[in-house]
């Protein structure tokens, strides 16, 4: 069985989006597990949007095979709530699988189930969780990330991506693939798929290197030194570093690593070309330089990003093709086979 954990105040589609896609996979393969719904005292939960849902009180902790854990405006509370962290620590003490969605990996955190392990949660909250948590391998640009029996995802919709993977994990791709299909959604987001664009994340509000980011996206080929960007924004060096960092919160050699990643990632992900050749048009140099950025951030390299992205996109073409031709197949029988019978009088 399939808890997933709300508590007031949760994000309502952290926990409607993977109840869904269970429910759903649940109608092709009849063994996927079913999800209840499950907090510290039974009954109406009220989620942060006002609506509520009807949940039932903690289940053994052997009784769960999964324990996934919603996100939202309350987590601040349930994290620091002593039975709820006693709950989480004895179903993963029990070998079950544990997820969160979202900022739901707060809890698992204080639950001390991800220290030393590599955890995602919704981009806006790498810097804070990171401060909170430095024994964590926070992966900042993830959908979502496996370690173990331990599984993370992004924000609110990543929820979707989370509980497909585990459907195919569980069940097979075709099974995933389906839920997929019946519910009119993308399959399947990797989770090394960014979740959000590193060029829109580094722009502050006031937007004052915005013009020099976007200039430097397009000329990710060339050196990009400090003393090169410094003169483009028109500061000094010292001043410039000191400006970007502060107000964007990362150096301006990590900022322009991490667009060089991101470009890099996209072609190695959807194209053909060599690795070599996009080492070089990214800026890297040479592809050591990319793999260790690589596996710094996203905790694997380039060829096994591209390896995952090409097992996907086989095994989604596989499935298509097959539904595809059953589909056409009962459309066609449909066309073949008289819905009634009708009979013209004579006289």
């Amino acid at each position: 069985m399939i808890g997933l954990l709300i508590f007031p105040a949760f994000q309502l589609l952290d926990a409607a989006g993977p109840i869904s896609v269970f429910e759903i996979g649940r109608r092709s393969k009849p063994t996927v597990s079913d999800v209840r719904v499950i907090a510290l005292q039974a009954g109406p939960v009220r989620s942060s949007s006002g609506a509520e849902m009807l949940a039932s009180g903690l289940p053994p902790p052997d009784a769960l095979s999964t324990l996934i854990v919603a996100g939202g405006l309350g987590v601040p509370d349930a994290s620091q709530c002593p039975a709820t962290l006693a709950f989480v620590r004895a179903v993963a003490g029990h070998g079950a699988r544990v997820a969160s969605v979202c900022n739901g990996a707060y809890i698992l955190a204080e639950a001390g189930l991800l220290d030393g392990r590599r955890a995602t949660t919704h981009w806006s909250l790498t810097r804070d969780f990171s401060a909170k948590f430095p024994d964590v391998k926070m992966m900042p640009d993830q959908i979502f990330t496996r370690d173990g029996t331990v599984w993370t995802s992004g924000g609110v919709s990543a929820g979707i991506d989370l509980a497909l993977a585990m459907i195919a994990t569980d069940h097979g791709e075709d099974v995933a693939y389906e839920a997929a299909r019946q519910l009119v959604i993308y399959y399947r987001r990797s989770g090394g798929q960014s979740q959000f664009s590193s060029l829109l994340e580094l722009k502050s509000p006031n937007g004052r290197f915005s013009p020099l980011l976007s200039w430097v996206r397009e000329h990710l080929h060339l050196p990009l030194t400090v003393d090169e960007l410094s003169a483009r924004a028109g500061m000094s060096a010292r001043n410039f570093a000191r400006a970007f960092s502060a107000e964007l919160g990362t150096t301006p050699s990590k900022a322009v690593e991490r667009l060089r990643v991101e470009v890099a990632r996209e072609r190695i992900q959807f194209s053909n070309d060599p690795i070599e050749l996009i080492a070089q048009a990214a800026g890297f140099g040479d592809p050591e330089r990319m793999r260790r950025a690589f596996i710094r951030i996203f905790g694997q390299p380039p060829q096994s990003l591209r390896r995952t992205a090409r097992a996907w996109d086989d095994a989604t073409a596989t499935s298509f093709e097959g539904k595809a031709k059953s589909d056409l197949d009962e459309a066609g029988a449909r066309v073949d086979t008289p819905r009634c019978s009708t009979s013209t009088a004579t006289g």
